[in-house]
């Protein structure tokens, strides 16, 4: 017969040996996940990272980080520039990130981000021209990208007006009130009782 110290050793034993890979089942389930990178480099989560990731890329004067945060379509439209002359090289159609609010020497304000489906858009300010730009983003690669090309091939949908644009059209509601409706018969009317009634006295 075999006495309990016996019989408990290989418990035991067994015991432990699940009791550690439980534990290193737990350390590498709770590895926290590291930003996902391709080839692309980072993944721009939001249009605001995305503009904010464009912003320091024009600042580095890095045209590879540069275009890593434009749609194909947009990189494609840099080209285009070039074709027509209207620019040198693609690198210089691309330096400033396709939008003049990249010329502010800091990180201009940026409000409104927009999002349907893979479609979005951000106000960002323009301070060379003092007024908000509303820039278009898609969802293109799992990454947020600038896409203006997108917008001039017309296969960009806004999702929505921007605040800047909501803004403008209620002041105007508010500007252009129609005019008070005057009937005409009721003012000829009125004036001809007050020169009769004058004439009578």
């Amino acid at each position: 017969m075999l006495s309990a110290k016996t019989r408990i050793t290989p418990l035991l034993r067994l015991a432990i040996l699940i009791a550690a890979l439980g534990l290193l089942g737990v350390v590498f389930s709770c590895d926290t996940p590291k930003e996902p990178v391709t080839n692309d480099g980072p993944k721009n989560s939001s249009p605001t990272e995305a503009y904010k990731n464009l912003f320091d890329a024009v600042k580095a004067k890095d045209i590879e980080a540069i275009k890593r945060n434009l749609t194909k379509k947009s990189i494609d439209m840099g080209q285009m520039m070039v074709d027509r002359k209207m620019k040198d090289t693609v690198e210089e159609a691309l330096e400033n990130g396709l939008t003049a609010t990249t010329l502010s020497p800091t990180l201009p304000t940026i409000r409104d981000e927009r999002v349907k489906g893979n479609m979005g858009a951000l106000e960002v300010w323009n301070s060379k021209d003092s007024k908000w730009e509303d820039l278009p983003f898609m969802l293109e690669n799992g990454s947020w990208k600038l896409a203006w090309g997108d917008q001039f091939a017309g296969t960009f949908v806004s999702p929505g007006k921007g605040r800047d644009t909501i803004e403008k059209e209620a002041a105007n509601a508010m500007s252009n009130t129609p005019p008070v409706a005057v009937n005409p018969a009721a003012t000829n009317s009125a004036a001809a009782n007050a020169i009769n009634g004058a004439a009578n006295k």
